[in-house]
């Protein structure tokens, strides 16, 4: 019967079409899956770079004169991760051996423009513009940390101090890219602002901050993170 003949077609074309629908939402979830795959193994398998640094110790605010070389050396740890192609420095700061400063985990993400720390004491989140007269370039800091390993280059430098002020909260960390969203997600997550750019906090005024101490140039940074 012809009427049947069309029907079936019809059928017939109707599966067709939602099986290529299938196929084509499979073939999505592959290349999807497979980007998150590639990069997920990509961070497993980047060279791990475990760096020690000796410096001064001694009060010294960032474009202020290099200290003397009297003053007391101490050394800091980290564990560091540089992602060129992705324009990502990880950093991973253990528990110190003084006191006064927290362990964490950093993120610099040049492709963003943003740094992120974990205070892994307080298990918080805190972001704030990328600071780049501070940390070095994911190329360049390769290189000096290429010739630190080989004993090229010997690092024995100073400290800086940086103050940061919590500002706000933020609740979309999915949109700080992808990074910063893998080291946040799940934990309170504040926005900084360095605190000589506030306009009527006072440099003696009395606040809670916590203190982390890190390297990515020739020199050491105690970033205080302080809440008003």
């Amino acid at each position: 019967d012809p009427e049947d003949v069309i029907h079936v077609r019809q059928q017939s074309k109707a599966w067709c079409w939602c099986m290529c629908l299938g196929l084509a939402l499979m073939l999505a979830g592959v290349v999807v899956g497979g980007a998150y795959l590639y990069r997920f193994f990509l961070l497993q398998e980047g060279q791990v770079f475990i760096c020690g640094v000796k410096y001064r110790e001694q009060d010294f605010m960032l474009r202020e004169a290099i200290p003397t070389p009297s003053a007391q050396l101490r050394e800091i740890q980290e564990s560091i991760r540089v992602l060129e192609e992705e324009e990502v420095e990880l950093i991973s700061v253990p528990v110190p051996e003084f006191a006064d400063s927290d362990p964490a985990d950093i993120v610099h993400d040049f492709h963003r423009r943003l740094t992120a720390y974990l205070d892994l004491s307080l298990n918080k989140c805190y972001v704030i513009p990328l600071n780049t007269s501070i940390v070095m370039p994911p190329r360049d800091f390769m290189e000096l940390l290429v010739n630190i390993k080989a004993g090229t280059y010997l690092p024995q430098s100073y400290l800086i101090h940086e103050q940061m002020v919590v500002t706000e909260r933020i609740d979309n960390v999915d949109q700080l890219g992808y990074f910063i969203f893998s080291l946040c997600r799940g934990k309170d997550t504040y926005k900084l602002q360095r605190r000589e750019s506030i306009i009527g906090i006072q440099k003696r005024e009395a606040l809670n901050c916590h203190k982390i101490r890190h390297f990515e140039n020739k020199f050491v940074v105690e970033t205080n993170i302080c809440e008003p």
